[in-house]
């Protein structure tokens, strides 16, 4: 019998006030993976979101990921006469191996109502597998690590930082975004450890920036350093890891991360879907962000 809805999702939850407990932010990964670490589907097309979350905290360092059937069918496993694919010991998902809950939201009307009835919403969760968990899988699905020199200049990164369009004051000791003056204000690349550090860092007040009410229009009016601007905090580191593991890089823990934890854990405690919300909240900033992204190369074509 497949668990309730909320039961995975406060589990979820659970997981995450114990690795802040702990003083570890799960969204910051400590061990090298793909591309930075996005969780892909067997199309290559990377999970969004709160599942996008969920797979980042498995620790796994391969990239993609499987429904039972897809790992069945991709690995080359045989159908019965009643269309069921028949278990092999070389191929599929290996006995024993446990899956990862993720969601999945559709849309559906409802039974036995009049026909202008409109449609509801609705949010079911199924399991998937992650490649090393399976046999007989292609290679390509198991794709090397490469190594990277995280104080270089990433052009990648650059490029996307920049056509963003942002207003971005660089110099001072401190990173911020003023929501007043419309602006991400980051000390100079020069001052960081290394280059991946200040791309998080700018990447982060890029999430804030499209919070402003121009654009997303989240609330950025709590005061700083309270349980309710440690919302928004969420988001922004969210969104930021999200961000540089699609532009590649290995996101590093923020300082001043550790000031939010006990509001983090205080939130997550009382409110069980604060962590869903979080995550759809980083999504918008994240497409938002990738939509400036096209806008710029269609202008330029």
């Amino acid at each position: 019998m497949a668990k309730a809805k909320l039961d995975i999702e406060l589990e979820i939850t659970n997981k995450v006030i114990a690795s802040l407990k702990a003083g570890v932010a799960p969204w910051q990964k400590s061990w090298r993976s793909i591309d930075g670490g996005l969780a892909l589907r067997e199309n290559g097309q990377p999970y969004q979101g709160f599942n996008q979350f969920i797979l980042s905290m498995t620790g796994r360092s391969n990239p993609y990921w499987f429904t039972y059937n897809k790992a069945a069918e991709l690995a080359g496993c045989e159908k019965d006469a009643k269309g069921k694919w028949i278990w092999d010991d070389n191929k599929g998902v290996r006995a024993g191996e446990s899956g990862e809950y993720v969601s999945f939201w559709g849309k559906a009307k409802p039974k036995k109502s009049d026909p202008d009835a409109k449609p509801f919403m609705f949010m079911k969760w199924y399991k998937i597998f992650n490649a090393d968990q399976i046999d007989g899988l292609p290679e390509k699905f198991f794709p090397k690590i490469e190594e990277v020199t995280p104080t270089v200049r990433d052009a990648r990164a650059e490029a996307y930082i920049k056509n963003t369009g942002a207003a971005i004051l660089w110099g001072g000791s401190q990173a911020y975004y003023s929501p007043a003056k419309d602006v991400c204000c980051v000390p100079v690349v020069e001052d960081f450890i290394d280059y991946v550090a200040y791309a998080g860092t700018m990447l982060h007040e890029l999430v804030h920036w499209t919070g402003h009410e121009t654009r997303l229009d989240r609330d950025l009016k709590n005061s700083f350093g309270t349980t309710a601007y440690s919302q928004e905090e969420l988001c922004a580191e969210m969104g930021a890891a999200y961000l540089c593991g699609h532009l590649g890089l290995e996101a590093e823990p923020r300082e001043d991360h550790v000031a939010y934890i006990q509001h983090w854990i205080e939130k997550l405690s009382t409110d069980r879907t604060a962590l869903r919300k979080a995550c759809s909240a980083a999504q918008k900033a994240v497409t938002y962000l990738d939509g400036l992204q096209v806008t710029k190369l269609e202008q330029a074509a």
